[in-house]
Order: structure tokens, then C-alpha cells, then sequence
């Protein structure tokens, strides 16, 4: 799932419970890859360690299947689908593809408690905890070796570990993104920047946005989200950049009332009223900025990779328009991405069916999301620094692949690949927390003579709270 539609948390508020209540009975819907007969296995082995029984049929309901719309992908997907029968022809697998966004929150929230979710259902790093919540995953733990799934030795222990609880494991990774700061090639050099060497320090970052803005035409040097959640997941992640955090170690209080927390707040403000460096809009969201840089009215602001790809394919931008470097600060940098669990009371063959596939599909190098000749073939774009999960030889091997098939320029991604961060979780109750912080945000951002002080004083009190009630 590389794209932008299909992937992080973040950029998605919990908004619209109520319409998405509407939708519980929904569990999927689209187009499907094969019948929905025999959904449950016919006999089978209850030994978690034995292999999956060739004479046992199994039928997997899974969702995020690529809509129509969507040809290309659609068509990798029933190839996958063809290829994996031949080693397991007696799995179907059933597969949905999902309107608008695979997961959108509240009606993820409503098919989880009406247990109305996919036998194999997608998930956000984040949703762990609700899931668990809901008595919605299985334990696969058991399941999951070097013999299911070949490549787990070369997973990043850190992407793993977010899909654990008590030891336990629910999920397995399908994508995975870190958090840069990503430029506008175009504007930098006519800014008389060097676009090969993005800002690392978020003194540069300032600086390099004034350049950017006195280019004038409407155009902003640094941008910044502020609203439906997102201007939350941004302040977190300038906190991690500066080694700050949002909560406390133990997830039990508010941790970003402080010097860190101020910094952040105050460039911002800076950067709004002083230097004029951000623009006279606010109140931004997801989708916003990816405009402004795409129309060339926008320098830099703190994004994904794959935003590139949404900004070529959905806004018609060229991907040699546009650079990563790490981002400012360096201490660690926010990751996030999704993953598929299975549902609670599975079988332990329809278990095993599921992990197959999905070792098959999006966990092994050089085979389905990972066969990047294909991808090219496809039209589809390759050459993106992400999904990056895999470590040793798997991941200089993916990435050569990902190399030589390229279709846009790697080279303006050299200075993001060259200096890695390391990657932090997102915060226990994310979506709560986020559209607290959002306030601090849209504070800074909208009211000159906003006072940090008392907006974080407030965000901290709102966030303890929100974390009593977990």
C-alpha cells in the first residue's frame, strides 16, 4: 500500500462518528477477487505449529483491496492473488476494496464494535490499543517464525514492537513511513538556496523560509497544519525532532509543557508575525500544504515521502520538482504506518492462511508490493525512500531494486537516506491528543499576541485527562 490514500493515522480526525455509526454493518465493499463460499475452514489441524493442511479450505475476507478505480494496482493485486493459489490453491481469498480512505476512523470504530471487521483487516500503528479494547485481534504470536514469515529476522524490531502488547503480537507491518522535511527544488534555487542541502537545524529552517517568502507572489517559505488533528501530529513531531516528547515514559502525563514545547511554539509564532515567512492562511489541514508546494507557493514544511507521490498522481506536480532531507533538529524523527491483523476467533488454519498471504503480499522482498520491475512496468511510480521496514541484506537488496527501476530522480532523496533518524512511536491515544495539541497550533498561528504559556498550561491539563481516562 504505497499510496498516500492508504496509509497513516495522523492525517485522519475521529470526526463523524455518528454517519460512520450508519456504515457499521459495512464490513467491506467493492469489487472482489473471488467468491464468499466456504468462509469457514473444513476440518484442519489445531496445532499452531504445524503447517497449513493442503485438504483444509479456507476463505479469507480481506480489506483495502485497490478499488477500480484503480487499475494498476488492481490488477498486481489479482496477479498476487493468481500466484499465491498456485502454492495455495485451496485458500481463496476474498478481497474488498473499502470507499474513500482503507481505514477512516469512526467507521473503523463502529465495525470493531460491532465485530463486523475483515478476517484480515487493516489497521494503523496506532490502533493497537483500541483494537485490543474491542477484543478485536488474535494472538499470532505462535504463528508468526522464520519459517511463516522468511524475512521476520530483517523486520525493524522498532516496527514490530508497535504491533505488541504484553509480549504479544497482533499485527504484521504492510507500510511504514519517518517523518522529513520535504522542499520545493525550484523555489530553494531561486531563493538562491541549495536544494541538494535542505535546512537540519530549525534555525535554518527559519532562515531558509524568509529567503523563500521574500520571493514574494504570494509564495510562503514554511508551512504548518493547525487543524483537524493534524497540527498536533506536527507539534509532536518538532517536539521528537528537539529529543522532547508529548507524554511522559509511562504514558500516564502530559510532557510537553516545557522549554522544548515553548521553542516549538515560539519559532512557529515567530516565523508567522515576525517574519512573515508562513503565510496569511492558517487553520491548514492534510491536503492543504500538498497543494502550496505543488503550485510552487510553498518552500518546505515537515511530510512523508509518499506526499510526493499524491501530490504527481492527484495534483499532476513533477516528482524532479521536489526534495527530502531529515528532519530539522535530528534527535528523532515520528513514524507511523499500517498493518493488517486478523480477527479474534479465527481458526488456527484460517490464521495460517492469513499470514501466507500476507508474507507473500507485502512481506517478502523482491515479490508483490516489494517487486518494484513489475511496479515500473505498471506505470506506477518506484523509486521512493519508503516503505523501509526491512534491515541487513533484505533492505540493501530492496533497495537496490527499488534503484534500478526507478522512474523519478532517487538523487533528491540522497540527503534523507544519507542521514537517517531514528523513529518514534506515535503517543498513546494519538487522535485525543493530537486534536488538543491542534489548539496550541492554531494559537500560535492565528493570534499574534498569543500567549504560549497559557495554551500549553491548557493543552496539558486537557491531555492528563485525556489519559486518566484510558
Amino acid at each position: 500500500m504505497r499510496s498516500t490514500w492508504f496509509r497513516r493515522t495522523s492525517r485522519t480526525s475521529a470526526a463523524s462518528v455518528v454517519a460512520a455509526l450508519a456504515l457499521a454493518s459495512l464490513a467491506a465493499c467493492g469489487t472482489s477477487s473471488s467468491s464468499d463460499n466456504d468462509d469457514e475452514p473444513k476440518g484442519g489441524s489445531t496445532d499452531v505449529t504445524a503447517p497449513l493442511d493442503p485438504k483444509t479450505k479456507v476463505t479469507l475476507t480481506i480489506d483495502c483491496m485497490p478499488p477500480t478505480a484503480k487499475a494498476a494496482e488492481l490488477k498486481e493485486w489479482k496477479e498476487d492473488v493468481k500466484e499465491f493459489n498456485k502454492k495455495y490453491p485451496n485458500v481463496t481469498i476474498n478481497g474488498k476494496s473499502t470507499p474513500g480512505q482503507c481505514e477512516e476512523p469512526a467507521r473503523f470504530t463502529a465495525q470493531l464494535k460491532a465485530k463486523s471487521q475483515p478476517d484480515v483487516f487493516y489497521t494503523y500503528f496506532t490502533d493497537l490499543q483500541q483494537v485490543l479494547d474491542n477484543d478485536g485481534a488474535a494472538d499470532i504470536t505462535e504463528y508468526v517464525t522464520p519459517k511463516t514469515v522468511p524475512a521476520l529476522d530483517s523486520i525493524d524490531p522498532n516496527v514490530l514492537n508497535v504491533l505488541k502488547k504484553d509480549g504479544k503480537l497482533y499485527g504484521l507491518p504492510t507500510s511504514n513511513y519517518t517523518m522529513g522535511l520535504l522542499i520545493n527544488r525550484g523555489l530553494f534555487e531561486k531563493a538562491g538556496l541549495d536544494p541538494n542541502t535542505p535546512p537540519t537545524t530549525w534555525e535554518e529552517v527559519r532562515t531558509a523560509a524568509k529567503k523563500i517568502a521574500g520571493l514574494g507572489n504570494g509564495i510562503s517559505g514554511y508551512g504548518e497544519y493547525s487543524a483537524e488533528n493534524t497540527g498536533g501530529w506536527h507539534f509532536t513531531a518538532a517536539m521528537y525532532s528537539l529529543g522532547g516528547d508529548v507524554v511522559t515514559p509511562d504514558g500516564t502525563k502530559a510532557a510537553f509543557n516545557n522549554d522544548t514545547g515553548k521553542q516549538v511554539a515560539q519559532q512557529l509564532k515567530d516565523m508567522r508575525w515576525k517574519d512573515d515567512s508562513m503565510g496569511k492562511t492558517q487553520l491548514l489541514k492534510w491536503g492543504d500544504l500538498q497543494k502550496q508546494i505543488a503550485s510552487d507557493k510553498l518552500g518546505m514544511f515537515l511530510a512523508a515521502p509518499d506526499d510526493i507521490t499524491y501530490m504527481v498522481q492527484q495534483l499532476g506536480a513533477k516528482f524532479e520538482n521536489f526534495g527530502m532531507g531529515p528532519i530539522p533538529g535530528g534527535k528523532a524523527t515520528l513514524f507511523g504506518g499500517n498493518d493488517y491483523m486478523i480477527k479474534k476467533g479465527s481458526s488456527p488454519d484460517k490464521i495460517k492462511a492469513a499470514i501466507a498471504w500476507l508474507n507473500f503480499k507485502t512481506l517478502s522482498p523482491g515479490k508483490g508490493q516489494f517487486d518494484w520491475a513489475r511496479t515500473k512496468a505498471d506505470g506506477l511510480p518506484v523509486g521512493l525512500p519508503q516503505p523501509n521496514f526491512f534491515t541487513g541484506d533484505a533492505k540493501v537488496k530492496d533497495l537496490q531494486s527499488r534503484t534500478d527501476n526507478a522512474t523519478m530522480p532517487v538523487e533528491n532523496f540522497k540527503t534523507f537516506m544519507d542521514n537517517p533518524i531514528q523513529g518514534k512511536a506515535e503517543p498513546p491515544k494519538a487522535q485525543e491528543i493530537y486534536k488538543v495539541l491542534d489548539n496550541v497550533m492554531s494559537g500560535v498561528l492565528t493570534n499574534k499576541n498569543a500567549d504560549i504559556d497559557k495554551l500549553l498550561s491548557t493543552a496539558e491539563k486537557q491531555v492528563n485527562q485525556v489519559l486518566a481516562n484510558q
